[in-house]
């Protein structure tokens, strides 16, 4: 412990403590520089991530905007009476007027029960339907258990969860009764009790029920009819005539060659009117030409940034010297310029700038149709704005109105071959190639530092900083050794000079 010990100037009466600090200023430059170093690594690191940031942005609104039909090739619908029928289109309808008169609205099958006085708990039993819905379609031997402790309301609510069944089922406390409905319309819809358990419990809820009939078959004659009419409400089936052609469907709701009607009102007409949605394929498009010249201006500032080589990162001591706001001042220089003519980016700009106006070829492009130029959208002339696109709406909106699908096979014609291939799938292509490259470089916030160039250079330098920290202890430790030696040096000849004095100026008394 007495080697350790440090001794500050006691006997000299010098500052060891800043004598010692000043010394190691000088020690720690190196160590200063590998800090900085470290500081810009991370943030050429952060800037190549938001550049990243910004292109997957971009190639996400390609992704579900350009490349999809339905966003692309939208179909504008006109009722002329929308209380009577409503329509929507999907994007292979074709452009036509239809004309549709209602007859009848689909409706859904009612049974309507006598009342619950019967109903009995305490039992367990399994009961079982064959269900038939109203398009025809069927599932047999449909089950639900109905447990001893279940009341009147767990069992309505067993039914009611049961999507086999396809029913709505509840209580009226007023009038005892229950009530069924099926969730779908159509005329087919019964229900058919499998066995004599299944018929005894819906006896219980005031229903008439004969094991193998349908329920609402009162009178056992196998059939539901207008016997049976103060049971069950048949479902019906709509009724209408489409361009003078008389047809049926089970639901009120249902497509024709990519038209999706809603029948509303019966005994009426309207007519649906379909046609190119020319606003939406002109504003997915404007939006791509704003999104890809947000992309680029911001990537050729940081290009372009000046670097200001003689503004470091600050040192830990540096800023405990300044204010926050110089300190912000300085730090805005410092970080500036971090990718200055990066080759990565300008190679990806120019690649973008490459797959955006070599034209696109194939026997499916149509003439008038195989470039941007064509349909109204260039270059920028003005060489400051770095390649932005600008749009001629009136020409664009005519191009859209002339020909959809042509543009829309302009920007995503599908071949392994450049010359044929989609615009925006080229695009795509070099946004995914240059993400790859930036992430081999700076990686991503889920990568470890071995992963990428940049992480493996941190590993290095934080190597560097580890042993070089270790040294400076060591040097440190030497120079309190030495002025701790020197203290000790100075007090010992001090004692002796008084030992000395005292025995010189003692004997001469």
């Amino acid at each position: 412990m007495a080697s350790n010990m440090r001794i500050g100037g006691l006997a000299s009466g010098m500052d060891i403590d800043q004598i010692v600090k000043d010394l190691m200023k000088v020690e720690r430059m190196p160590l200063d520089k590998l800090k900085q170093k470290k500081q810009i690594l991370e943030w050429q690191r952060d800037d190549y991530r938001s550049m990243n940031a910004l292109l997957q942005d971009l190639d996400n609104y390609i992704f579900n905007n350009l490349t999809l039909q339905s966003s692309m090739l939208k179909k504008k619908v006109a009722s002329s009476d929308e209380s009577v029928v409503t329509a929507t289109a999907n994007s292979s309808a074709a452009n036509i007027s239809t004309t549709i008169n209602v007859t009848k609205i689909a409706k859904a099958a009612t049974w309507i029960s006598n009342g619950t006085e019967n109903f009995q708990s305490g039992t367990t039993r399994t009961i079982s339907l064959n269900v038939t819905n109203g398009d025809g379609s069927t599932k047999n031997g449909v089950t639900i258990t109905i447990d001893a402790s279940d009341t009147l309301n767990s069992v309505i609510s067993k039914l009611n969860s049961n999507n086999d069944l396809g029913i709505t089922v509840f209580h009226d406390p007023q009038t005892d009764k229950v009530v069924i409905t099926k969730k779908d319309t159509g005329a087919a819809a019964k229900l058919v009790i499998n066995d004599d358990v299944t018929a005894n419990f819906f006896q219980e809820l005031g229903f008439t029920a004969f094991a193998g009939r349908e329920l609402g078959d009162t009178n056992n004659d196998g059939i539901v009819d207008a016997g049976d009419a103060n049971v069950k409400t048949a479902g019906e089936d709509a009724q209408f005539t489409i361009n003078g052609l008389a047809t049926t469907r089970s639901t009120n709701t249902f497509t024709i060659n990519g038209v999706t009607y809603t029948l509303k009102k019966e005994g009426a007409s309207a007519t649906i009117t379909t046609t190119n949605d020319t606003d939406a394929m002109f504003n997915v498009i404007k939006g791509f030409v704003d999104k890809y010249n947000e992309v680029i201006s911001k990537i050729n500032a940081e290009l372009k940034e000046e670097r200001y080589r003689d503004y470091p990162p600050l040192t830990d001591e540096q800023k405990e010297a300044m204010t926050e706001k110089q300190i912000e001042l300085w730090e805005e220089k410092a970080r500036s310029g971090m990718l200055r003519g990066d080759s990565i980016l300008s190679s990806g700009l120019s690649k973008m700038r490459m797959d955006l106006y070599t034209k696109v070829e194939g026997s499916n492009i149509t003439i008038g149709f195989s470039q941007l130029a064509e349909i109204g959208i260039t270059t920028s002339s003005n060489y400051l704005d770095g390649g932005k696109l600008i749009i001629d709406e009136t020409k664009l909106r005519q191009k859209i109105q002339e020909n959809p699908n042509a543009i829309y096979r302009l920007f995503n014609n599908d071949s392994t071959n450049y010359s044929e291939k989609g615009i925006v799938r080229r695009l795509r292509d070099t946004i995914k190639d240059t993400i790859g490259k930036i992430e081999q470089k700076a990686g991503k916030t889920i990568w470890t530092n071995q992963q990428f160039a940049i992480g493996r250079d941190l590993i290095q330098i934080d190597s560097q900083i580890d042993r070089f920290e270790d040294r400076l202890k060591e040097i440190e430790d030497r120079y309190w050794r030495q002025f701790t030696a020197m203290e000790k040096a100075i007090q010992r000849a001090n004692e002796q000079s008084m030992y000395l004095m005292n025995a010189f100026f003692g004997g001469s008394q």
